[in-house]
C-alpha cells in the first residue's frame, strides 16, 4: 500500500527556517514528480512547489520564491521543502503529493488534481 507521510512541522516565529520531509512508503516515488501544496484555515489547498522526477526541474509559487526550496534523495524515498525566512502568511497545514503522468509543465504541476498520491498534512505555525 503506497502512502507519503509528511513530517518537520512545528511552531516558529517570523524569520526562523524549518525543513519539512515527506518519505514515501510502499513503492518507489523516484520516477515520479512530486509537489508541496499548503493549505490554511477558511482557504483552498494552493500550490507552493514542485520538482521533477529527475530532480533537474523546479517550480515555485510566487508568495516563497526565494524563500524555499524543494529537494529530492531518490535513495532514501523521499522529498524535502527547505523553508527559510518564514512569515504568518505561511502559516497552514503543508502537503506532499507525487504524480504518476511523467508530465512537466508548468502550468499542470500548479493543479491539485495533477497528483494521486498525498499525505496527511503537517502543521506549520508562523508567529510574528
Amino acid at each position: 500500500q503506497a502512502k507519503l507521510v509528511e513530517s518537520g512541522g512545528g511552531p516558529v516565529v517570523a524569520g526562523d527556517s524549518l525543513r519539512l520531509s515527506c518519505v514515501a512508503a510502499g513503492r518507489a516515488f523516484n520516477s515520479m514528480n512530486m509537489g508541496w501544496f499548503r493549505q490554511a484555515p477558511g482557504k483552498e489547498r494552493e500550490f507552493v512547489a514542485a520538482l521533477s522526477w529527475s530532480g533537474s526541474m523546479t517550480h515555485y509559487a510566487d508568495s516563497v520564491k526565494g524563500r524555499f526550496t524543494i529537494s529530492r534523495d531518490s535513495a532514501k524515498n523521499a522529498v524535502y521543502l527547505q523553508m527559510n525566512n518564514l512569515r504568518a502568511e505561511d502559516t497552514a497545514v503543508y502537503y506532499c503529493a507525487a504524480d504518476t503522468s511523467g508530465i512537466w509543465d508548468t502550468e499542470y504541476v500548479v493543479e491539485r488534481l495533477t497528483y494521486k498520491y498525498w499525505g496527511q498534512g503537517t502543521q506549520v505555525t508562523v508567529s510574528s
